[in-house]
């Protein structure tokens, strides 16, 4: 079953209270909302307020969603606008670091530091933009999802992403 099949039925399955359905909306999506808040530089706090609420507008509104397949749009939408109410409302704040991978040892963990110091430095000099999609890429499911995210047409997705990650090498001097 293809997975615009899998999210229509599960949408179908939500609306009639199966737990199970929302279960599994919940664990395929919660990461793509996460990155979305996060991508307008909200703290812990206000990323899972946006969260929170996204599924609780879909909770609210989930007789009225149009194309069941598409929810995961209809989510990364959802989350964008929030995230964007939420910005405006508190202000930005810094973006939080980036957790590391710790390695074994204390020589490699200070390496994996300074590199992730690195590359999180060249991505904050991106654009916005970039810098939203390269968060983004990872967690979202699908290509439509990460351009309703990001409000931008599918078939950009890959040609900008390949620009920002050319960008980033050359920052980086790869």
């Amino acid at each position: 079953m293809a997975l615009q099949d899998d999210n229509a039925y599960l949408v179908a399955r939500a609306r009639d209270g199966d737990g199970a359905a929302w279960a599994k909306l919940v664990d395929r999506y919660s990461g793509l909302l996460w990155s979305i808040a996060r991508s307008f530089s909200l703290n812990d706090a206000d990323s899972g307020d946006v969260v929170q609420t996204t599924w609780l507008r879909l909770v609210e509104r989930i007789d009225q969603i149009a194309e069941p397949a598409a929810v995961g749009g209809w989510l990364a939408v959802t989350a964008r606008r929030e995230s964007l109410r939420v910005a405006q409302r508190r202000g930005r704040e810094l973006p939080s670091e980036i957790p590391d991978s710790s390695s074994p040892g204390p020589e490699q963990v200070a390496v994996a530091r300074e590199r992730l110091g690195r590359v999180a430095a060249a991505i904050h000099t991106l654009p916005q933009r970039c810098q939203a999609l390269l968060r983004m890429f990872a967690l979202a499911p699908t290509y439509a999802d990460l351009a309703a995210a990001l409000d931008m047409p599918i078939g950009s997705i890959g040609p900008t992403r390949a620009r920002c990650l050319d960008n980033l090498r050359r920052k980086l001097g790869q």
